[in-house]
C-alpha cells in the first residue's frame, strides 16, 4: 500500500531531525530504503521540495544538502551557520534583516519567494 505524502514528510523529516549534519537527498534515500527497498529517488525529492515549500526543512544550496527546520518560522529569515571543519548546521532568526534585505531587493525591483542565508565559516567547538 502505498504511503500519503504526510506520512512521507513525516518520514523524511524523523530521518533528518535523527542526523546532526546536513545530508542529501540520496543519503536521505539510503536511509529510508532500510524500511521500504524499493523507494526511489524521485519520491524523496518530491517529498523535499514540499517540506522546504511549507519551510520544514532547508535546502543548504552551497551544498547540495538538506536539513530539517529548527525554528518556527512564519515571516522569518533564516540564518544557517555552516561549519567547514565538522559540517554542523545552526539554524538562528534573522528576521531582524529582513527589513533591509526586503529594502536593498526592492531598489532593482526584485521582489523574493523566499529568504535563507548561508554563512560558511567554523563553529565554537573547532575553532577553539
Amino acid at each position: 500500500m502505498r504511503k500519503s505524502a504526510d506520512a512521507r514528510q513525516t518520514d523524511v523529516l524523523t530521518v533528518l531531525s535523527a542526523c546532526d549534519r546536513p545530508m542529501t537527498a540520496y543519503q536521505i534515500l539510503e536511509q529510508l530504503q532500510l524500511a521500504e527497498p524499493d523507494m526511489a529517488p524521485p519520491t524523496v525529492y518530491r517529498t523535499l521540495s514540499a517540506l522546504t515549500d511549507q519551510g520544514r526543512a532547508h535546502r543548504l544550496e552551497s551544498i547540495k544538502a538538506f536539513v530539517a527546520c529548527r525554528c518556527n518560522h512564519i515571516e522569518s529569515l533564516p540564518v544557517l551557520s555552516i561549519c567547514e571543519d565538522c559540517g554542523s548546521v545552526e539554524e538562528n532568526d534573522g528576521s531582524d534583516l529582513l527589513p533591509t534585505l526586503t529594502a536593498l531587493t526592492n531598489q532593482n525591483a526584485f521582489h523574493a519567494h523566499r529568504h535563507i542565508i548561508e554563512i560558511h565559516g567554523q563553529c565554537g567547538s573547532c575553532a577553539a
